[in-house]
């Protein structure tokens, strides 16, 4: 299937959210709970999904449910879950992956990952200046979150903290996790930085399947005599 094929299939509404609900999701997702999540019938989800699968936007797996029990608790229950693919579409073709390959490498090579990191966290500071002027009054997590969600990061909460489903340089940062981890981390400080938000903070902390980065309320300050 082309690449724009595959941009094509999320055409239909319903399909694509379908498809936001699963690949926001950390487990396979049954056809039951899409079905309920985005207030269709479950045949219709089954139809939609299975299209999702076709075009490789999502991946298919096969589990046997717990704790049922009766005529066909064994049977194992089909599963959705975000593909680790990507897909772009340039009309006409751009290769701006193999582009950001190389200016990636060039920076690995000749150790410019300071310089990196200060115009990535001068390009987040910019966009949390931008995200909080037109929010003024918006609460610290929710203005950083619905950022993160516009920058294609896919934030979650985890407990206390804000975790990223998805890294926007899936890419580049399984060839050069430390160079675009390190980018990932400047983004995220200058973003809270711009936006004037001190009771987050951004660290490191890699997790199978998520961006390495997370976002945890800051430390108090400690007071001085």
């Amino acid at each position: 299937m082309s690449e724009i094929s595959v941009v094509a299939v999320l055409d239909d509404p319903v399909r694509r959210r379908l498809y936001e609900y699963v690949a926001l999701q950390p487990h396979g997702v049954s056809r039951n709970e899409a079905a309920q999540a985005v207030g269709v019938q479950r045949t219709l989800a089954a139809f939609h999904l299975d299209r999702l699968a076709e075009a490789g936007l999502v991946s298919v797996s096969f589990r046997r449910p717990e704790g049922r029990t009766g005529p066909g608790a064994g049977r194992p229950a089909k599963l959705y879950q975000r593909a680790t693919t990507e897909h772009q579409v340039s009309v006409p073709p751009r290769d701006y992956r193999r582009a950001a390959e190389l200016l990636a490498e060039v920076v690995d090579v000749t150790g410019a990952e300071p310089q990196l990191q200060r115009s990535a966290r001068s390009r987040g500071a910019a966009a949390g200046r931008t995200a909080r002027r037109q929010a003024p009054g918006e609460a610290d997590r929710e203005l950083v979150e619905r950022e993160l969600a516009d920058q294609g990061y896919q934030p979650y909460r985890d407990g206390a903290d804000t975790r990223l489903r998805n890294c926007p340089f899936h890419v580049l940062a399984d060839r050069y996790p430390p160079l675009i981890c390190g980018m990932n981390l400047a983004l995220l400080e200058g973003l809270l930085t711009g936006a004037a938000v001190t009771t987050l903070e951004a660290r490191l902390d890699p997790r199978p399947g998520d961006c390495c980065t997370v976002l945890r309320e800051a430390a108090p300050a400690s007071k001085t005599n």
